[in-house]
């Protein structure tokens, strides 16, 4: 029987109807809030939720959540009295699985986490680049930059020194600036896309882009907003290959990501082979 998503959630929804609702006698002892049919709803099941909650308007909330469980509650007990049988089966099948698929899956994930070596080396990462250099071929261009935006009457003359230079003294002069600027990106070590780039600077077009974001080029733009000067140090080009810096996450990633994989077939075959060696898994001829 093939159900779709929106079934599905009915499902789920009925599922935990039955499982978190309490069904319980008159004669029991409880402080009820409210009943449909044979279905009581205690004091401390509303307290739960309002714990839960951030409430602005209690007696509005306490007012709602009664409602809803209400509707929730007859609609279930209308399904139970007029879905049928076959129907009701293949529901419970639904559920069934869905709630082994979810507590398997939360403690494997526990197990995983708690065996799994999250710490790629520098050497296993550069001997993995080394292996799938052509993976790694870039598909837009890349560079390192400087760049500041500053009031249209900035004197901006003295600061492309620093903009330009490369010693730690050109950097700790443009940090001791910084409170001048409208804004910045003084880090030219990190490899940047340069739709980055135009998205960031205003001036900056997919059009004068080529022109603009040259190797060892610097640039003054204005617009209305500004001054921006511009310093490129450096540019990979598309189909170049990426910088292994640039590419060390995707690459970490990749060694867990296989790692993983391997850990989850080794837990699955100590699991197995240990309720093999304990008799807790037998298959009979």
């Amino acid at each position: 029987m093939k159900i779709n998503k929106n079934i599905l959630l009915v499902i789920l929804t009925v599922s935990f109807l039955l499982t978190s609702c309490k069904l319980i006698n008159k004669d029991d002892s409880g402080d009820y809030v409210a009943r449909v049919n044979d279905h009581y709803l205690t004091q401390e099941d509303l307290n739960d939720v309002m714990n839960d909650a951030v409430i602005a308007d209690t007696a509005s909330f306490v007012q709602n959540y009664i409602n809803n469980w209400a509707t929730s509650q007859l609609l279930l007990d209308g399904a139970m009295r007029n879905v049928g049988k076959p129907v009701q089966e293949d529901f419970e099948k639904l559920v069934a699985n869905y709630r082994r698929d979810l507590y398997t899956k939360y403690y494997s994930d526990v197990l995983i986490d708690s065996n799994l070596d999250s710490l790629v080396s520098d050497d296993e990462a550069l001997q993995f680049y080394e292996n799938n250099k052509e993976n790694f071929k870039l598909n837009e261009q890349l560079l390192q930059f400087k760049f500041i935006h500053v009031d249209e009457d900035y004197e901006a003359k003295e600061i492309e020194k620093y903009l330009v230079g490369e010693e730690k003294e050109d950097e700790a002069a443009l940090d001791s600036l910084k409170f001048q600027f409208k804004s910045y990106f003084l880090n030219d070590s990190i490899w940047v896309k340069r739709s980055a780039v135009i998205q960031q600077v205003n001036p900056i077009t997919v059009d004068n882009a080529p022109s603009v974001l040259k190797k060892s080029n610097f640039i003054q733009l204005r617009d209305s907003l500004g001054l921006y000067l511009i310093a490129v140090k450096r540019t990979l080009d598309r189909n170049e290959m990426a910088p292994l810096q640039y590419v060390r996450p995707t690459i970490n990633q990749i060694i867990i990501n296989k790692r993983k994989l391997a850990l989850i077939k080794k837990l699955e075959k100590e699991i197995k082979d240990d309720a093999i060696k304990n008799k807790e898994f037998e298959i009979y001829d």
